[in-house]
């Protein structure tokens, strides 16, 4: 009796030596449970993604507009010998003698083109005059009545108003030094002349001082 006793109290002797061992084993599983976790949650906050909310968008550069530049607007004095002579607007990047013609009608039976340049450039604002055959005939005969030439045919001697120079133009009748650096500016700033009767175009230069001009200029 008094060994089993013995026995049992070595029994109760273990047991309680065996809980610790594996209370301290289960709190080293414990311990390393929380070490695995702490590092796992280290490793997650390590890891960020990069805001890229805050950086300048890129932008595109527009494509090069394709449409075409608005037509300017032209306003000519179309008389003489034409359908209809009058003021007319026309409009286009560029506007010629022929388009304003051909705006007034076209031209008439009795015109007569041969000092007309047809493809001349039109200012806005600027005359072009299409000369009867009549007028032509007139200069022409004016012109033959001149002074000879010492073979004894006639010679015109015509002042040509596009390419004279200052000195030329002061030598015709009625035309001084100012009315002749008049028609140079003009017809810088306005371009050629496309006949004679724009010379009526110039500042100082009427309808009388033109007549006694016209059978000595030409274009």
């Amino acid at each position: 009796m008094a060994q089993r006793r013995r026995s049992a109290a070595r029994l109760l002797g273990r047991r309680p030596a065996e809980t610790g061992r594996a209370k301290a084993v289960v709190a080293m599983a414990a311990l390393g449970v929380v070490a695995a976790l702490g590092v796992a949650r280290v490793g997650a906050a390590s890891t960020f993604e990069v805001d890229r909310s805050s950086e300048p968008a890129q932008t595109q550069a527009p494509a090069p507009s394709s449409a075409a530049a608005p037509a300017a607007t032209f306003v000519v004095h179309v008389d003489g010998a034409v359908a209809h002579p009058g003021v007319y607007t026309l409009s286009g990047s560029s506007v010629r003698v022929a388009d304003a013609v051909s705006a007034a009608g076209g031209l008439a039976e009795d015109a007569v083109t041969d000092g007309v340049n047809l493809a001349a450039l039109v200012v806005d604002g600027s005359k072009v005059h299409i000369p009867h055959a009549a007028d032509a005939s007139q200069a022409v005969s004016a012109a033959s009545a001149g002074s000879p030439s010492v073979d004894g045919a006639a010679s015109p001697g015509l002042v040509n108003i596009n390419t004279a120079d200052a000195s030329a133009l002061d030598s015709l009748p009625g035309v001084g030094a100012s009315t002749a650096s008049a028609i140079i500016e003009d017809r810088e700033r306005n371009g050629p002349f496309t006949s004679v009767e724009d010379l009526m175009r110039v500042s100082g230069i009427g309808e009388k001082k033109f007549e006694k001009l016209r059978e000595l200029v030409c274009v």
